[in-house]
């Protein structure tokens, strides 16, 4: 009798064990110990400030592993210097998908570079997440199901700006300098489509440059001789520096406005130089490190902390670092809510049930959402000009 009690016990235990084992569901890149995750970020070329992203991202995961990892599994983040080149960005990708068969792709940088691989990672049906770029394209559900950005759109910032502008400077001659690709022209759609039927007689000039081109020199010197009084630089880091300086250095001074990806006091105003950049405006969606409203915020002291025994090698004054964690913390959330169904399908019906999710570095008031139709998890800034030490935000938050 005692021996039929135990097979009976060992068979009940056998099956209990079978069941906990059938509800754990896995795809590529992850098992009961590791979440493999991949990354292409440019760590060398023209786009490379934007590196210190990457990092920051990386030590946050190394962070969360320290404390347990996600629930109870360790992230394997493996993380690719693509130098901001589509076709190294596509050869990197295919490693990370191909050889290292990674669940996801989290937060590879650029525009042109992850248009490169949007089409692939969609017919892969891989989650391409949380994009580093805010070009309006990530957020199309429909057609790039498995695609989803982050920060606020391109174009919603263009249309902000151009809000602001006719209601504050009516009068305005802008010019504008931007990056001739996907991005540039996102932001500079953004910016007709908010000036509506007032475009054609505001804007008097508009110069592109390449992301090859050594220096925005020339096209300074062109858009000043528009006479324009109002200035939109849609760049990144090295070429706003440029921007910033020169039209500073032949005595133009418009009122002038920077995209929000080249923010970074470390990255671009100091490299500029802080004395060129006051009265900069832009449109700011997390706490600025280097803004002493938030000296005394306890989330502002604990990532400082985090810092400090992270990323040693980062700067405290790069809001680039702030971004990085802030994205990591969304992405561990959706990993979170995943439990133990780490398929790719649920990495994005998750990524796509984000509900009011706060995270204390974003600015009050500014909150994540998603769901299967909006793919756009932020959509909300505020307004912030540069005084030659830090940004100071004035008015509200803007946006949905």
């Amino acid at each position: 009798m005692k021996k039929k009690w135990l097979a009976g016990l060992g068979l009940m235990a056998g099956i209990v064990a079978a069941t906990a084992a059938a509800e754990k569901q896995y795809g590529p890149g992850a098992t009961d110990t590791e979440i493999r995750i991949g990354q292409t970020m440019p760590y060398s070329g023209p786009a490379s400030a934007y590196g210190t992203i990457g990092r920051a991202e990386a030590a946050y995961f190394k962070m969360v592993n320290d404390e347990g990892g996600v629930n109870g599994r360790k992230i394997n983040f493996i993380s690719l210097d693509d130098g901001y080149s589509p076709p190294r960005t596509v050869e990197q990708v295919r490693k990370l998908v191909e050889e290292e068969q990674v669940l996801l792709l989290f937060q590879s940088l650029g525009t042109p570079t992850n248009t490169a691989i949007h089409k692939y990672m969609n017919a892969k049906k891989i989650p391409q997440l949380f994009v580093a770029t805010g070009a309006t394209k990530w957020g199309d559900s429909e057609h790039f199901p498995w695609t989803m950005g982050w920060q606020p759109n391109y174009q919603t910032e263009g249309h902000l700006y151009a809000k602001y502008l006719l209601k504050n400077k009516p009068g305005a001659k802008i010019a504008v300098l931007f990056q001739n690709d996907d991005y540039g022209k996102d932001y500079v759609k953004g910016l007709h489509d908010g000036l509506g039927g007032q475009a054609d007689r505001m804007i008097v000039k508009e110069a592109s440059y390449e992301v090859t081109d050594p220096t925005v020199d020339s096209q300074i010197v062109t858009l000043q001789s528009s006479g324009a009084d109002t200035f939109f630089i849609i760049a990144t880091p090295k070429f706003a520096a440029q921007a910033i300086r020169k039209s500073f250095d032949v005595g133009w001074k418009p009122l002038t406005f920077v995209n929000n990806v080249s923010t970074s006091i470390a990255a671009v105003l100091e490299p500029a130089g802080l004395d060129k950049s006051v009265g900069l405006i832009t449109a700011l969606y997390f706490k600025d490190p280097t803004d002493p409203q938030w000296n005394k915020d306890p989330t502002m002291t604990e990532w400082r902390a985090w810092m400090k025994r992270y990323y040693s090698d980062g700067n405290e004054s790069d809001g680039f670092n702030v971004y990085g964690y802030l994205v990591a913390q969304t992405m561990v959330q959706v990993l979170k809510q995943c439990g133990d169904d780490l398929t790719r399908a649920n990495v994005m019906r998750q990524a796509q049930s984000l509900k009011n999710f706060e995270l204390p570095l974003l600015l009050p008031g500014v909150r994540i959402n998603t769901s299967p139709s909006d793919f756009y998890p932020i959509e909300q800034v505020q307004l912030a000009r540069f005084d030659g030490k830090r940004w100071v935000l004035f008015g509200e938050v803007l946006g949905k």
